[in-house]
C-alpha cells in the first residue's frame, strides 16, 4: 500500500508524520549516546574536563561514562595507541553491541600525532577499527570533543553520510 505524493502532504496538512522506525530509533539515539571510558593518554584528561561542571556534556545527554563496553554505543579514543594496546582497542570495539560509533579524539589517535616515526605507535586508530569523527588537536579542548559529538549526532540522524571503511587487519 504506497502512498502519492498528494496524499502524504495531505496527512501533514492534518498534523500527521510519517517515517519509518529506523530514523525514529536513530533520533532517539543521538540524545543519548553512552560513551565506554576509554582515555589513553593526555586526550583523557580533556575528555573528562568535558564531562565536568565547566563544559557540562550532559546538557546533551552524553553524560552516562559506560565502564564496560557492552554497555556503550560510543567508543572515544582519546590518546595514543601503542601496538601493544592495538589488540585491546579491537576486543573492546568489538564487544560493543550494534549500532556502535567511534571517535578518534586528538593528533595521536587520529595520525599517530608526534610520535607516529616511533615502532610501537599505530599511525591513527582508523588502521583497527572505523571511525566515525576525527577531532584533532594535541590535546584537544573540551569543545572540540563537544563539537565532535554533535557532528556525530548529525551522522546518526542523516545516515546517508557514508560511514568510513576503513578497516585494518
Amino acid at each position: 500500500m504506497g502512498l502519492d505524493e498528494e496524499k502524504i502532504q495531505e496527512l501533514e496538512k492534518q498534523g500527521i508524520i510519517l517515517t519509518t522506525v529506523n530514523k525514529l530509533m536513530n533520533y532517539a539515539r543521538v540524545n543519548s549516546f553512552w560513551p565506554v571510558t576509554f582515555g589513553l593518554a593526555c586526550c583523557a584528561i580533556e575528555m573528562m574536563s568535558a564531562g565536568a561542571a565547566r563544559y557540562d556534556l550532559s546538557r546533551f545527554g552524553y553524560e552516562v561514562f559506560r565502564a564496560t563496553p557492552r554497555h556503550a554505543d560510543l567508543m572515544i579514543v582519546a590518546g595514543t595507541v601503542t601496538k601493544k594496546m592495538a589488540p585491546l582497542v579491537k576486543r573492546i570495539y568489538e564487544q560493543m553491541p550494534e549500532p556502535k560509533w567511534v571517535i578518534a579524539m586528538g593528533s595521536c589517535a587520529t595520525s599517530g600525532g608526534p610520535f607516529v616515526d616511533s615502532y610501537h605507535v599505530v599511525p591513527g586508530v582508523d588502521t583497527l577499527i572505523p571511525v566515525d569523527v576525527y577531532i584533532q588537536g594535541c590535546p584537544p579542548r573540551p569543545e572540540a570533543l563537544i563539537y565532535g559529538m554533535l557532528q556525530l549526532k548529525k551522522k546518526v540522524i542523516h545516515p546517508e553520510i557514508a560511514r568510513l571503511k576503513n578497516h585494518g587487519n
